[in-house]
């Protein structure tokens, strides 16, 4: 008699296989809710909702059933690191102990991997005079020779940072599909042949928004046809696929596309072409030089790091620099397709020069259309342009995702899960909690949506004590950054550090950290951007008694879990920034639409945030600590009690004495 298909639910209960094979295994009643659904989810097609509260599990709950499902699915997490745990640990985990055989493949984005062409180029053209040059091309050669997966991460000798990747892995601007000399080779190919073959894909946000942006025949496409989707910390979806639905010109990106084609065209003119290697580069570089210099001038007068480009802003000397720049990338892409017709006229294409000169031509056809679109200013998009100490970038992105999301996902893909520990905003709001998500996701009332909360499993009113006192000035008080200093002295030296302090921005988190190394002179006080993030959080790991100041990258993704944090402290509500151009017109188009863009759209965006930085806290079932919001605000004006609401369950309290009584109470001082 056949054995019938086991049940998620049945895998992971506590009298199930796992439980008997897995020492210390408890089953979690919220993880089986959650199983369940995800299983209903994929099984019956339609779209989930669902929070997870920290603790519930939530990996398992959704990859054992995406397993039984024996669909085609796509895992799509927010960060690489999630991918990775999700393959080299969980994966190998289920198939191990449930005897599960799991056929899944992770996929990066395609500047993860070396491009055969693109490095066959570098080597050739590497410069004889920079010793450091040659080496690295060295390394890379020695690698290429033995590695199967073309993983750039393989390759310890050098940074994933350092520079010389822009010029030899792969993009989608660089691909030139089957025309490449390389193709059969190539491992952007052999990826792509392993994801057709795979169940279950492993992905991240950036990648899938990518993807679906070039869904079509377009050869930087990466992902195979799926039936499911799921999304795991899903309160991200909008800001990164905003990045992905719009338009970007950047100084970087014509300056890389320079120094690409010089090497083709030098390498061409080698194999006895015709051509200017020399005149085209330096005239496209001067006209950009020039544009970029025009936009500086233009938006000097904003301090802002993103400043909205409006249409009448493109005149004068803007419009003269554009259509010069325009003229300029015209003759360079003429340059390049002239050049690669006179490789193939004299048959020398065995060097992939042909292929690079025929995908530099339509890059610059490609920037051209960028700029053009960003200086009419379509309706529905807002125009920024971004300075960076690198770069200039003008881009042009989606004021509403909404129809897009819904269009491209939620009415093509046949099953959809939306996962996170933080994606409900308010329980009393009148729309559901869900509301906020709902909307900016394109979630309308007409689609078949199921809702599921599925609390913590860990007593949060015992183990953690939610401090927001009164006596603090607003953060809008000048002398706010110094009695906030004096207030976390005050918290550290209770729970003897074991602290994160979580900023709003760059400038308070330097200036808390410089207060706090004069007021804390015992102990380490680490500092964001000092040293890696994960050596950074080795160091607070290992040291028990460290103080770690960081700002929104900390709030989110950071395991700590046991004694080493007990206190997280919140600078202020994480309001996002008033002068973001794409907060801005999102805001007005609300406005327009009858609503509140401050309690409708920057209020839960507070909330969300919030939620992850007091996630940061209770990570097992044994952990005891606080969390203190120092901004006083939450109780003074209309939106603190939406924001409080949001919280997790923990005792509350706005007296620094019941702090101290809670800390004695469970030991968070000086260890014994």
């Amino acid at each position: 008699m056949t054995e019938p298909t086991p049940t998620a639910q049945r895998l992971l209960a506590a009298d199930g296989p796992l439980s008997a094979t897995f020492p210390g295994y408890e089953s979690r009643p919220g993880q089986l809710t959650m199983a369940a659904a995800v299983e209903e989810t994929l099984r019956n097609d339609g779209i989930l909702l669902c929070e997870a509260g920290t603790g519930t599990g939530k990996t398992l709950a959704y990859l054992v059933p995406a397993i039984l499902s024996g669909r085609k699915v796509v895992v799509s997490t927010a960060t690489r690191a999630l991918q990775e745990q999700i393959a080299t640990r969980d994966l190998p985990m289920i198939g191990e102990l449930l005897g599960l055989s799991i056929h899944a493949r992770v996929v990066k984005g395609l500047s993860n991997y070396l491009c055969l062409r693109r490095f066959e180029a570098a080597r050739i053209t590497a410069n004889v005079g920079e010793k450091r040059s040659l080496n690295v091309i060295g390394e890379i050669e020695h690698w290429r020779r033995t590695t199967l997966q073309g993983d750039i991460s393989e390759l310890h000798a050098l940074s994933e940072n350092d520079s010389i990747w822009r010029e030899v892995t792969s993009s989608s601007d660089t691909r030139v599909g089957s025309r490449c000399a390389h193709h059969a080779d190539c491992f952007v190919t052999k990826m792509k042949r392993e994801a057709e073959q795979a169940r279950l894909l492993i992905v991240n946000h950036h990648l899938f928004f990518a993807d679906l942006a070039l869904r079509g025949a377009h050869p930087g496409r990466v992902l195979p046809n799926y039936d499911c989707v799921i999304f795991d910390e899903a309160h991200q979806l909008e800001s990164i696929a905003t990045d992905f639905f719009g338009r970007s010109v950047s100084s970087g990106r014509i300056e890389a596309m320079l120094r690409e084609g010089a090497r083709a065209l030098e390498l061409a003119r080698a194999l006895g072409v015709r051509v200017d290697a020399e005149s085209p580069v330096r005239v496209l570089r001067v006209r950009s030089e020039d544009f970029w210099q025009a936009m500086t001038r233009a938006t000097e007068a904003s301090p802002d790091t993103r400043v909205v480009v409006e249409r009448d802003l493109w005149s004068g000397a803007v419009a003269d620099a554009w259509h010069a720049l325009d003229t300029a990338l015209e003759q360079w892409s003429e340059t390049c397709a002239r050049a690669a017709s006179g490789m193939e006229q004299t048959g020398t294409t065995a060097s992939g020069a042909l292929e690079a000169l025929e995908q530099l031509s339509a890059r610059a056809t490609e920037s051209r259309n960028a700029l053009s679109e960003i200086a009419e200013g379509a309706n529905g998009y807002v125009s920024f342009l971004e300075r960076s100490a690198r770069t200039l970038t003008l881009s042009s992105r989606p004021v509403d995702l909404s129809h897009t999301l819904r269009d491209r996902i939620f009415e093509t893909v046949p099953a959809a899960v939306l996962t996170s520990a933080t994606l409900a905003t308010d329980s009393a709001e009148k729309d559901g909690a869900f509301r906020y998500v709902r909307r900016r996701l394109g979630l309308s009332p007409e689609l078949a949506v199921t809702e599921l909360v599925v609390p913590t499993p860990f007593d949060l009113e015992n183990q953690a004590l939610l401090y927001t006192p009164k006596d603090l000035p607003s953060p809008r008080d000048p002398v706010f950054t110094q009695r906030a200093a004096e207030r976390i002295s005050e918290l550290v030296r209770l729970t003897d550090g074991g602290a994160f302090v979580l900023t709003t921005s760059l400038r308070a988190m330097r200036q808390l950290s410089a207060l706090l190394r004069r007021a804390l002179p015992d102990r380490d006080v680490l500092l964001q951007g000092d040293a890696p993030k994960n050596a950074l959080l080795q160091a607070f790991r290992g040291s028990g008694r460290a103080v770690l100041v960081a700002t929104l990258s900390f709030w989110e993704g950071v395991d700590v879990p046991g004694r080493a944090l007990r206190l997280v402290i919140l600078e202020k509500v994480p309001f996002s920034v008033p002068t973001d151009p794409v907060l801005g017109a999102r805001s007005r188009a609300l406005e327009e639409e009858g609503g509140n863009p401050f309690m409708d759209l920057v209020v839960p965006q507070a909330a969300i945030t919030l939620k992850q930085g007091f996630g940061r806290l209770i990570r097992t079932k044994d952990d005891r600590g606080i969390v203190a919001l120092l901004d006083e605000r939450v109780h003074r004006r209309g939106y603190g009690t939406r924001l409080l609401r949001s919280l997790p369950p923990a005792k509350r309290t706005h007296l620094f004495e019941d702090v101290r009584q809670f800390c004695t109470k469970h030991a968070l001082g000086a260890a014994p």
